[in-house]
């Protein structure tokens, strides 16, 4: 497993860095409302469709969560872009025993209030037109090892290009609870239920 290796001086040169290349990228990112508990870290959870997903996610987490920003990433991407372990990126091999070390890691984390953990349920890329958002067992294990105070917010990302040839992306947020009442079956469906609602409302979204 690659440990992360942040460094706040890096983290805070990079925030500007990536709102430029967001905003360059993209015309707008909107986002709707989700409480954020005080003395709570967030384990931050969302479809994986896209390559900029941890661009998104880092994105969130500075400017709207207002958390410390780590992220699981497959291992074999971190080790071709090894920066990223600087601000925050971590890896997780699926195919190796070592996954557990990355599992115990994430939720170790958690445990501090001020981070953020960000982390794929899919496990893979898919399609973020598809109506079922798999989990994978891998959230269930973090989340029961979790000492601190922990909270589970999930969103839905969809992109539309609509007049502009820039596209706008929109964040579908939902607050799943914490660490504390957490059941991961229920979990699996308050995500799914949420993220087919979404899917319906964003035929409607204004631009």
């Amino acid at each position: 497993m690659i440990p992360q290796r942040s460094n706040r001086l890096i983290k805070k040169l990079f925030a500007p860095y990536l709102a430029y290349r967001l905003g360059k990228a993209f015309k707008v990112l909107k986002h709707d409302e989700v409480e954020v508990l005080p003395g709570h870290s967030v384990l931050l959870l969302c479809n994986h469709f896209s390559w900029w997903d941890g661009f998104f996610a880092g994105h969130l987490a500075h400017n709207y969560l207002k958390r410390d920003f780590f992220i699981m990433m497959q291992e074999d991407h971190l080790q071709k872009r090894m920066f990223f372990s600087r601000v925050g990126g971590f890896s997780i091999n699926q195919k190796s025993k070592e996954v557990v070390t990355s599992l115990q890691y994430a939720a170790e984390l958690l445990d501090t209030s001020n981070n953020l953990v960000t982390v794929f349920p899919q496990g893979a890329l898919e399609s973020n037109h598809i109506e079922e958002i798999n989990i994978e067992r891998g959230i269930d294990y973090i989340v029961k090892k979790i000492k601190g105070d922990c909270q589970i917010i999930y969103y839905s990302a969809f992109i539309e290009y609509f007049e502009s040839l820039k596209p706008s992306v929109y964040f579908r947020f939902l607050n799943c609870g914490t660490n504390r009442d957490f059941d991961f079956e229920k979990l699996k469906a308050m995500i799914n239920e949420h993220h087919k609602k979404a899917l319906k409302e964003q035929v409607n979204a204004k631009h």
